[in-house]
């Protein structure tokens, strides 16, 4: 078990001293990125105190209640300081009282269990009593539902996130939030098993590190990707263009009749040009080509029932390969992915079930009968 203890406070450091030092040499001062950098440092620092702190006073030889005395004391900031890393990720920085109150107020709890427990046992910390043993079941107790709590906001907010994409591109581009979906999926496991797995020893304990010490591993590496990748300012772009529509839709009356006849006629022209077949198209492109402003385009998409951008031209987009697969049946997927401006062939036949219930090669034989 030292042998574990000692790997981790070696990974735990190198993986700060990335964070802190190597980061902020590949990326740009993008505001939310060094925050959650930050947020991220302190919690695999943190970590690295903790595995230090056993390995140092051999807390696991003294007996399961010493270890898990520490365990609770760090695991807990440690899991809300990486939730509160990917929140600042999802919200561009941005943070309420309700995201890292409830994590405070467990830690003080928490706390506040295990003193009560040692005056009330009379006895030396690291002593172990029945008293203690109860008060570190309550307190996993509380840090299961603040984890809890945690995963159900971040996942709100990549649903969010995930709609101001296809709002904003012509494709679904979840695969930019896989990773964060991933992070949170490894992180609510590892976190919520936590209190079950401190309680063990021997050889289950030891796979459960390595799980643990891959999954911290995973997030990390994962955030420094996104961080240097063009994914971040893709996703930038995302939310600025929801907040720009937000502003518009509350500061401007409905849209008028007028309006609507207007964007409709320059959709029609820049569809008959075949410019939404051309992929990698952003909602703000396609409003600089039609010559109507960005927040009109999305408000005529919303009030024709069209939904969002990218589902609009995703439709658009199978219509065209359905027609051309009824003239040049010949063709490849590749060919038609290209020509209807799908980014690869595989997304095509992906997109093509979803909408239409049939393969590519299923609706050609619907043809030919």
């Amino acid at each position: 078990m030292e042998l574990t203890q000692f790997s981790a406070i070696v990974l735990m450091t190198l993986l700060t001293l990335a964070l802190v030092f190597l980061l902020p040499k590949w990326t740009t001062s993008d505001p939310a990125i060094n925050r959650s950098r930050r947020l991220i440092a302190c919690a695999t620092g943190l970590l690295a105190i903790h595995f230090l702190l056993q390995f140092t006073f051999h807390l696991r030889a003294m007996g399961v209640t010493q270890a898990v005395m520490l365990n609770l004391l760090m695991f807990v900031p440690c899991s809300f300081l990486f939730y509160l890393a990917m929140v600042s990720l999802l919200r561009r920085g941005k943070f309420y009282h309700r995201d890292w109150l409830p994590g405070l107020v467990t830690w003080f709890i928490v706390i506040g269990l295990l003193v009560t427990a040692h005056i009330m046992d009379g006895e030396s910390w690291l002593a172990g009593s029945v008293e203690m043993h109860w008060a570190e079941i309550g307190c996993s107790m509380m840090y299961i539902l603040i984890l809890i709590h945690f995963t159900y906001l971040n996942f709100r907010e990549i649903r969010r996130l995930r709609r101001q994409l296809k709002d904003y591109y012509d494709q679904d581009r979840t695969d930019m939030l896989l990773w964060m979906k991933n992070s949170i999926l490894f992180l609510a496991s590892i976190a919520v098993t936590v209190p079950v797995f401190i309680y063990v020893t021997g050889w289950p304990l030891a796979v459960y590190a390595i799980i643990f010490f891959s999954c911290i591993f995973y997030l990390v590496f994962s955030f420094v990707c996104y961080a240097v990748s063009n994914n971040s300012r893709m996703v930038l772009e995302a939310e600025r263009n929801a907040e720009e529509s937000d502003a518009h839709e509350s500061s401007l009356p409905a849209m008028s009749q007028s309006d609507q006849k207007r964007v409709s006629d320059a959709v029609k022209r820049w569809l008959a040009d075949g410019k939404h077949l051309r992929n990698g198209i952003t909602v703000q492109q396609a409003a600089d080509e039609m010559h109507v402003p960005r927040y009109q385009l999305t408000a005529w998409l919303k009030v024709t029932e069209r939904d969002q951008f990218s589902s609009w031209l995703t439709g658009l987009r199978i219509e065209e390969a359905k027609c051309q697969m009824q003239i040049h049946p010949e063709w490849s997927n590749d060919v038609i992915a290209e020509h209807c401006g799908f980014g690869s062939r595989t997304y095509f036949q992906t997109v093509f079930r979803k909408y239409t219930g049939l393969t590519p090669s299923g609706y050609l034989e619907t043809i030919k009968n």
